[in-house]
């Protein structure tokens, strides 16, 4: 959604979210709502109760803010949380453009197949993922870059993401580091409420910029398997080492994330690991590789995004001045108004 601030920036929005690092930077400079991260994965991690909880409360939760936002169009990323922002969004008849992830190379998220009856516009971000999807258009961001690498300090940064713990990745880096295999200066993102080893430099949560700017002065990343961390990292011309949340070990709603680190190891462009074993080949391999500088690229999108947008708003203007131009020939001469 940051890719696309020039479609919204010399708009009047606001944006809906779930509480986080990247939220935090938002709110900072725009219109920030929360709702409760919810999603049917907590179901089968074994909390269905707590996921209905947080069902409902997002129910009156988003209902609320589309209420007292009442936009004319709503472009969303997805996730679960903003389902129902979407639903009642089209209720007050809002236009609606669903963008899926770029997490989804091969077939739409649960999500996408979710709200893509509720869009008017329904866009994927690979073809394969396209061709599962009906009626879905196809963007597909991704491009290596070919430019110098920016100078880099001795410094490993792991981050867990913006939403929950990542015990096992942080233990990873630590084992490592105690045994003497990261000689770097390491910093660790958390989570809130994550596990934080003696003898590493750890944060619960950091600002959005922050974390770039850690990313940018970085020579290594270890990092989940989640598409916007694994973006900014290459974004920034860090060796980035993912290790995937699995669904088995309950670290996760599904295996996705070791979907999206395969795609991108058979790339070239990134290393993977998901043991002390494997984490430990993982720094050889990157440090011995040529570093990746990769981004997305969103400019065919935009430049969608911006001509679809304003024929909507030529069309609700058009249609707003009908019903001026209704509601004066409906209403009385002014001299017979007043008693």
């Amino acid at each position: 959604m940051l890719d696309l601030e020039p479609v919204w920036r010399d708009a009047d929005c606001a944006f809906v979210t779930e509480e986080s690092g990247i939220a935090q930077t938002l709110a900072a400079r725009h219109r920030v709502h929360l709702v409760p991260h919810f999603a049917l994965g907590q179901a089968r991690l074994g909390a269905p109760v707590r996921m209905l909880r947080l069902a409902l409360a997002s129910i009156v939760r988003s209902a609320a803010i589309i209420r007292r936002e009442r936009p004319d169009a709503v472009i969303t990323t997805g996730s679960g949380s903003q389902l129902f922002v979407v639903l009642w969004a089209r209720l007050i008849g809002a236009h609606v453009i669903l963008i899926d992830s770029f997490a989804r190379f091969d077939a739409p998220s649960k999500f996408a197949r979710a709200a893509g009856p509720l869009a008017h516009v329904r866009i994927a971000q690979s073809a394969a993922s396209a061709a599962k999807w009906p009626g879905a258009l196809v963007f597909d961001p991704f491009r290596v870059l070919d430019a110098p690498r920016p100078p880099k300090e001795a410094l490993l940064v792991a981050t867990v993401g913006a939403t929950l713990p990542f015990d096992r990745l942080v233990e990873t880096v630590a084992r490592a580091h105690a045994a003497g295999l990261i000689p770097e200066r390491v910093i660790v993102q958390t989570g809130i409420g994550g596990v934080r080893p003696d003898g590493l430099e750890t944060v619960e949560t950091l600002p959005f910029d922050a974390l770039q700017d850690l990313q940018r002065r970085a020579d290594l990343l270890v990092c989940h398997g989640g598409t916007g961390s694994l973006i900014t990292g290459l974004r920034a011309s860090c060796r980035v080492i993912a290790i995937p949340r699995r669904f088995d070990l309950g670290e996760h709603y599904d295996d996705h994330q070791s979907e999206i680190v395969d795609a991108f190891v058979s790339r070239g462009l990134i290393a993977s690991a998901r043991d002390d074993a494997e984490f430990a080949e993982a720094l050889h391999v990157a440090r011995a590789a040529a570093p990746v500088s990769a981004t997305t690229d969103p400019q065919a999108l935009l430049a969608f995004l911006a001509d679809h947008l304003r024929g909507i708003a030529a069309a609700q203007a058009a249609r707003g001045g009908l019903r001026r131009r209704w509601r004066l020939r409906r209403s009385p001469p002014a001299h017979k108004i007043a008693p």
